[in-house]
């Protein structure tokens, strides 16, 4: 499974930014997909995850009523919109694909929102 974002930039406070991730290579054995990202300085942390059959979704606690995750099942591409950016939220975003145990990882996209 390849991964490639796109979608980052600079946004000031208070502004939106639509990250996508589009898969391809063996997209049917995808169980999960979502978002991570990292800070300077800190660990890797889980934003948001969405299951590719039901689409049932998991939102870290920073982020919940901020960001919504989606899918496109017929374009193997799931979306971030995020609204509200914080200064905090200033990370390389990662998407990933869980196929059984193993984690596939994109390239990464830098997110800065200035204050």
């Amino acid at each position: 499974v390849q991964l490639v974002e796109s979608g980052g930039g600079f946004v000031q406070a208070g502004g939106s930014l639509r990250l996508s991730c589009a898969a391809s290579g063996s997209t049917s054995s995808i169980n999960t997909m979502g978002w991570y990202r990292q800070a300077p300085g800190k660990q890797r942390e889980l934003v948001a995850v969405i299951t590719t059959q039901s689409g049932s979704t998991i939102y870290a606690d920073s982020v919940k009523a901020r960001f919504t995750i989606s899918r496109d099942n017929a374009k193997n591409t799931i979306y971030l919109q995020m609204n509200s950016l914080k200064p905090e939220d200033t990370a390389v975003y990662y998407c990933y694909a869980r196929v059984l145990i193993q984690l596939h990882w994109g390239q990464g996209t830098q997110v800065t929102v200035s204050s």
